[in-house]
C-alpha cells in the first residue's frame, strides 16, 4: 500500500484538493439549493410541469443544457463524496434535481423519503426559515 502511494503521489494530491474542493462547493451549493425547492415539490405523484415553455427556443435549450451539465457536476461530486468527505447522499440529490431524464421525479422522490435524506434536508430548510417538504 505504501508503494502505491510513494509512486503516485501527485495523484493523491489530486485526489486530495478535488476532495477539499468538492466539500467546499457541497457546503455553499446544497443549502442554496435545498431551500429553493418548494415545500409541495414531493407532495404530487407525479411532477408538476415547468411553466415558462414560451420563452426563446435558443435560449430555453442553452438554459436546459447548463442546468444539466451542472447538475452532471453536482451528482459526480456527490458520488465522489459518498467515499470521500462531504454531503454525498444531500449533494447526488441536489445534482438529480438539476438534471432531466425519464424517470427523474420517482428517483428523487424515492431518495428523499430515505429517513436520514429528508431530516438533513428539513434541517436545512429550518435553518433557512423555510417550511419542511410536505410528502
Amino acid at each position: 500500500m505504501l508503494n502505491l502511494i510513494e509512486n503516485n503521489e501527485s495523484l493523491f494530491l489530486i485526489l486530495g484538493i478535488f476532495s477539499i474542493l468538492g466539500f467546499l462547493c457541497s457546503l455553499a451549493l446544497v443549502p442554496l439549493i435545498v431551500l429553493r425547492i418548494p415545500a409541495n415539490y414531493f407532495s404530487h405523484r407525479h411532477r408538476i410541469p415547468a411553466t415558462g415553455k414560451n420563452r426563446n427556443n435558443l435560449l430555453r435549450w442553452i438554459f436546459i443544457l447548463l442546468k444539466n451539465l451542472l447538475g452532471l457536476l453536482i451528482l459526480l461530486l456527490g458520488i465522489a463524496m459518498l467515499l470521500l468527505p462531504g454531503q454525498g447522499l444531500l449533494t447526488v440529490l441536489m445534482g438529480l434535481l438539476l438534471m432531466d431524464f425519464p424517470g427523474k421525479y420517482r428517483l428523487e422522490r424515492w431518495i428523499i423519503t430515505r429517513g436520514p435524506v429528508l431530516k438533513s434536508v428539513n434541517w436545512l430548510r429550518k435553518r433557512g426559515e423555510r417550511d419542511p417538504l410536505q410528502l
